[in-house]
Parts: C-alpha cells; structure tokens; sequence
C-alpha cells in the first residue's frame, strides 16, 4: 500500500453521484437546520409552525442549488451487456455499465455480474473531468495508461475531444453556464432570505420569482446538449441509452417551487396583506402601529393647575 491505497491506482476514487464536496455542503446545511431547531421551542403559540415550515423549506432550496453543482446524475444510463474485459483478449464478462453525466465531468461505473469473474474483481467507477480548467483528453490518457478496462475507455473515448461525436464541447459549454446560472439563483436566494428578515415581503416574493427563473435557466442550458445527435454507445449487443437524472428533475421541481411560493407571496401582499403578515409573524408590529390609547390618564394636580 502507498498511503492507503494501492500504487498501480494513485488517485481516489470519486462516487458516480455524491462526493466529498456535495457531503460537506449537506453537513453545512444540516447544521444550520439543528441549530435552529434548537431555538424553535422558545417561540411561541402558531407562530413557531410558521418559522419552521419557512426556515427548512427555505434551507431545503439553498442545499439544492448548491449540492446539484458537484452531483453526477444530471443525466444518467445503465446497461447490461456480455463485452470483452481488456483489449486483445477474447474473454467475455457479463458486467452492468453506467454512464452518469453532471455538469462538472462523466462519470463511468463498471460493475460485473457477479463481482468476481476471471479472477478479478470487477468494481470499477471512473471520473472524467471537463470543467473550465481541467483537461478531459489527459484523464482519457491516464486511464489508458493505468490500463482501465476496455468498456470504460469505450465509453469515455465518446465525450474526447477527438471523438467524431463532437459533444464535448456542447457538454462543456453547456455545463458551465448552467452552473454559472445556479450561482446567480443560489445569489438571488440568499438576498431573497434578507429581504424576508427586514421584513420587505412583496420584494422577497420578487427575488424568490428571480431565483426560480434562474433555476430554469440552468436547465434550458443544460437541455442545449438535445440538439446535437448523441453518438450510439454500443456495448456488445446492447445499446446504452441516457436520460435525465436525478438532479435534473430535482432542479426542475425546487425552481417550479420558487415560482409558485414566489407568486404567491407576491398576490397575497395585493390581495390579503392581513393573512400574508400573520405567516411571518408580523400582525403585533402592525397592531403597534395602529394602535390606539384605549385610556388616558391625567394627573388632576397639573390639570388644575392648566385651568
């Protein structure tokens, strides 16, 4: 072993879906949820219910828009199929292929049915990068040079710059600008959280109707790489086929969320201010302002004294 892992394999492995950045993200997020859970036992009557529901629903979209920057299942595909294990030998292994596309890199798990065939344990989960900054054709030619298996190199060779599918630079491109989109959306919500706490509720609304516009945004840039032809991935006798992931149609579901807690905070200010005052714990302040001096007391020395 070479610093606990073993030398003919240098650097670690990363998931397919979550990582090390995407678990100390959701610790993060997870400990501002406790603390305040901590705090919720000293608010009182319904207004607790309200504070609760709002401040994990509102961490619960932060943690989102974050963590899906460094998951790997924007797009994903699994396929079964007898193939060749190495290059130049005729031996076959019946293995389960799974292709898993984020917006930062592919990543390509080889798993074999069962795990020990042909003397080996077949367990494999690779990561290649495209991110601005990293070089996608020089983690190929390290995979090479480690000797991964045929299947793997087959299939990341298809996102190469050198492939004649030609879609690295539209997963790149397209990946980069969704996430760029997601930082706006992740900026937005925060000063949304702000104006919330001020309290500016028509003009929270507005920034929660910003943020979900964003998170759409990410994903009409995403959905770009649909309009160039995706090369067939065929492994054997079978085809391997990919679809929208996990983190897709999470995104898709918070940002439909923002738009209609966004719309909604928005009508209620216009339409039912009372109602809308009472979810944020806001009708005392307002009473204070309105109110009036039931009673007046008068000190009769002085009121003499004026006569």
């Amino acid at each position: 072993l070479f610093d606990g892992v073993y030398p003919f394999y240098p650097q670690q492995r990363k998931a397919a879906v979550f990582d090390i950045s995407t678990i100390i993200v959701i610790v993060v997020f997870l400990a501002l949820a406790c603390s305040f859970l901590l705090i919720i036992p000293g608010i009182r009557g319904r207004a607790r219910w309200y504070w609760t529901l709002r401040v994990l629903l509102s961490l619960f979209v932060g943690v989102v828009i974050v963590v899906v920057q460094f998951t790997g299942d924007w797009e994903t595909g699994w396929v079964q199929a007898n193939t060749s294990y190495k290059s130049f030998s005729p031996v076959q292994v019946n293995v389960d292929i799974g292709l898993h596309i984020g917006l930062a890199g592919v990543n390509v798990t080889l798993r074999g049915n069962p795990v020990n065939q042909i003397n080996e344990t077949i367990n494999y989960n690779e990561h290649f990068p495209w991110s601005f900054g990293a070089d996608y054709d020089r983690s190929y030619s390290q995979g090479l040079e480690k000797g991964l298996p045929s299947p793997i190199l087959y299939v990341a060779e298809k996102f190469s710059t050198q492939s004649p599918c030609a879609v690295h630079r539209q997963y790149r491109t397209a990946g980069h600008y969704a996430s760029a989109t997601l930082w706006v959306a992740f900026c937005t919500w925060v000063i949304s959280n702000i104006l919330f706490s001020m309290p500016a509720l028509v003009y929270g609304g507005y920034m929660l109707l910003v943020t979900g516009a964003f998170m759409i945004f990410s994903l009409l840039s995403f959905s770009t790489v649909r309009s160039s032809p995706m090369c067939v991935i065929q492994i054997g006798t079978s085809t391997l086929h990919v679809a929208y992931g996990g983190s897709f149609w999470l995104m898709l579901a918070i940002g439909l969320l923002c738009l209609v807690v966004g719309i909604s905070i928005v009508a209620m200010h216009h339409l039912s201010l009372d109602l809308l005052k009472t979810f944020f714990d806001l009708r005392e302040d307002k009473a204070e302002e309105h109110q009036e001096m039931p009673e007046v007391f008068i000190n009769p020395h002085f009121m003499n004294k004026g006569l």
